[in-house]
């Protein structure tokens, strides 16, 4: 007798997509954390080019608010319309540093001097270190103007107001400004404690970074801090105290406006006869025809600011200045500072 056939149930799976039960407020939840913490602009726009709900909830304002500094360190080569309408988006939604970024970008790059200044300055007012700093060089060049549009005591004010917010390069900038009588009254005294005060805060950075990615090593044993060398790949202002690091980490919109006139559409105005700062981790390019002081030993390469100078002194110039027959002086003089050369000083 034959066995009875089983019959087969067809077992029916319904496919469930768990991504699509989501609530769009916990997905923005997450994008809003993946942009603040994206190591690079890729990153983020390969989230966005995920799906058609990614990319919508992506550009939301609360995720673009977010948006991390490194989300904006765009190259000079891939510059377009699509990544300044992008940078727009992200201004609208209140992001701060793309305000300063694209308020660079604008004013050195674009040449839209007026919604350069009003971008840097919306983030200037919210805080922004970096904005409050690139404001006074601003202040203190007459950029975008003519001599007779410097203010040397804006300038002062709002490198005071950075150095509170503890962004060391204005703190230097400052102590500068007290050690030389630089539109402020001198106080040489006073100077020197604030660029102490600064080797202090650079020290204590680049110490905190080591031990938080090695707790278990000491500092002696530490590859990024050994003895003092003659090696200007080291962080400079660290060598006061026989340390050697690595050259600190240059702002993405710094590479940005190097590359943009070092190899970029801005090329053709350096051939023009204006010049970059020379300190590598600026990038800012004159305005108009000797903004920048020069060296006044050997006459060869430019500053935007004393802080500049200094650093580059330190990590590169020092081995390579020697004095010429003639001093070159430029003809940015005037009784306000402004043409008061920078020499050679060793800052503490």
């Amino acid at each position: 007798m034959k066995r009875p056939l089983k019959h087969l149930h067809k077992r029916t799976t319904d496919k469930h997509d768990f991504f699509d039960a989501l609530f769009d407020d916990l997905v923005v939840f997450i994008l809003s954390k993946l942009s603040s913490t994206a190591s690079s602009p890729s990153q983020f726009i390969n989230i966005l080019s995920t799906c058609k709900r990614l990319n919508r909830l992506g550009l939301h304002r609360m995720v673009l608010s977010k948006a991390g500094p490194k989300v904006f360190s765009i190259k000079a080569k891939n510059w377009s319309e699509h990544v300044h309408r992008f940078f727009k988006l992200c201004v609208n939604a209140g992001n701060l540093n793309a305000c300063y970024t694209l308020g660079m970008i604008r004013f050195y790059c674009l040449k839209n001097r007026a919604s350069g200044l009003s971008l840097m300055a919306k983030a200037a007012m919210k805080s922004h270190a970096q904005a409050l700093y690139s404001l006074a060089v601003i202040q203190f060049n007459g950029s975008g103007g003519t001599k007779r549009d410097k203010d040397l005591r804006a300038g002062v004010a709002l490198c005071a107001r950075a150095s509170l917010l503890g962004h060391i390069d204005a703190l230097r900038e400052l102590g500068h400004c007290l050690q030389d009588g630089y539109g402020v009254k001198q106080n040489v005294s006073e100077g020197r404690r604030l660029l102490v005060k600064a080797n202090a805060l650079e020290l204590a950075f680049v110490i905190r970074a080591v031990t938080s990615a090695s707790p278990s090593r000491s500092l002696s044993t530490s590859p990024l801090l050994t003895c003092r060398a003659v090696d200007y790949t080291v962080c400079p202002l660290l060598s006061d105290y026989g340390y050697n690091v690595t050259v600190p980490v240059v702002q993405p919109v710094n590479w940005f406006m190097r590359e943009w006139f070092e190899t970029g559409p801005g090329r053709v105005e350096m051939v023009a006869g204006l010049r970059l700062c020379a300190h590598i981790g600026c990038g800012r390019p004159e305005t108009r025809a000797h903004e920048f002081r020069r060296c006044s030993v050997c006459g060869k390469v430019n500053y935007c600011s004393r802080g500049c100078q200094a650093l580059d002194w330190k990590l590169r110039h020092k081995m390579e200045c020697s004095p010429e027959e003639v001093v070159v002086q430029d003809n940015d003089g005037g009784a306000d500072g402004g043409g008061v050369e920078l020499g050679n000083d060793d800052v503490v």
